[in-house]
């Protein structure tokens, strides 16, 4: 008797003992989530100044320095399709202090069996979804097709007669085209370039007869006359570009865009990514915010940690499906 009233008494310590514990670790965690941020937090950029992922961190910044009162500060480690920014989240103490902004690239850059390429899932912490950045195709002025139809009756007319410029060998713009050619059972050359300030010029002279550029470099082109925004490569839609179909008029269920997101490194703690998956919310949220990015060619897509999670898991099947089908290699 006395045997098992020991034992029980043992028991009956461990569990509070145990629950002591937890409730400890709870309360550590909401601490470090009240203490942070207490110094500058730099959002690393895979990406040249002055490009479309830049200007989106830069508006976030701001936006976020107002929120958590704090200066958030875009750090540039340009190079290798953004995995050199990567690299430098993926090895930062896991505090909340150093995070990322990106784009898929990553998860295309390990599906295309990148030596150097982090484990999306394995090395940072997902934190929250913030924009998607609409794509679109132009075309020369002699192009035969003014929209998503004509294009594809145009592609399918001559197979191998045309050919289409992308950023590079493994952007969301490049699989984002070898998707249309799959659904559409066309064969079209792909020629990659560095950017769209390359790709225009060329399109407009009628040195390509395509190309996959971001939709606010093509519509300014096109409002000007130099080329012709025959499509969307997705539904959304941008101010004053109502007038530019998406493909899923002419390819039901369509929808390309790159989504940016951000990552911290693993590890970080959970109250302070809710902290500050919270205070992205909130920036999004805000009029001018949306207003602000509009105009520079992108649109809100908050989504929480976990919702972030399962669009990258949809990413890289989708994306791995595209560069197995299609034979895509790196360059």
């Amino acid at each position: 008797m006395q045997n098992r009233t020991g034992a029980a008494r043992r028991r009956y310590l461990g569990a509070g003992l145990a629950a002591a514990a937890a409730a400890a670790a709870t309360a550590a965690g909401a601490a470090r989530a009240q203490a942070w941020p207490s110094r500058p937090v730099r959002i690393v950029v895979g990406f040249s100044p002055g490009g479309g992922v830049d200007a989106m961190a830069r508006l976030l910044a701001t936006r976020l320095t107002e929120q958590l009162g704090q200066q958030v500060i875009v750090e540039n480690r340009a190079g290798a399709a953004g995995l050199i920014a990567a690299d430098v989240v993926a090895r930062a103490a896991p505090d909340g202090y150093t995070v990322m902004l990106t784009d898929p690239s990553m998860i295309i850059a390990r599906a295309m069996g990148v030596a150097q390429a982090p484990d999306a899932f394995g090395a940072f912490t997902p934190v929250a979804s913030v924009f998607r950045m609409p794509l679109m195709i132009v075309a020369n002025n002699d192009f035969p097709a003014t929209d998503p139809a004509s294009l594809v009756r145009a592609l399918q007319a001559a197979p191998g007669r045309h050919s289409y410029a992308t950023s590079g060998v493994g952007t969301v713009h490049h699989l984002g085209f070898e998707m249309l050619k799959r659904s559409t059972r066309t064969f079209v050359v792909h020629i990659p370039y560095r950017g769209a300030s390359q790709i225009i010029p060329d399109v407009a002279s009628g040195q390509l007869p395509l190309g996959v550029v971001s939709a606010t470099a093509g519509i300014t082109q096109a409002r000007a006359g130099r080329l012709k925004a025959l499509a969307m490569m997705s539904p959304d839609r941008l101010p004053g570009m109502e007038a530019v179909r998406p493909l899923s008029d002419a390819v039901p269920g369509f929808d390309v865009a790159p989504s940016l997101f951000v990552l911290g490194p693993a590890g970080l703690p959970a109250p302070v990514a809710a902290t500050l998956s919270d205070a992205i919310r909130r920036v999004l949220d805000a009029p001018a915010t949306e207003q602000t990015a509009s105009a520079q060619g992108a649109v809100r897509a908050f989504g929480t940690a976990q919702q972030l999670t399962q669009a990258m898991n949809r990413d890289a099947e989708l994306f791995g499906r595209v560069i197995r089908e299609q034979g895509i290699q790196a360059g």
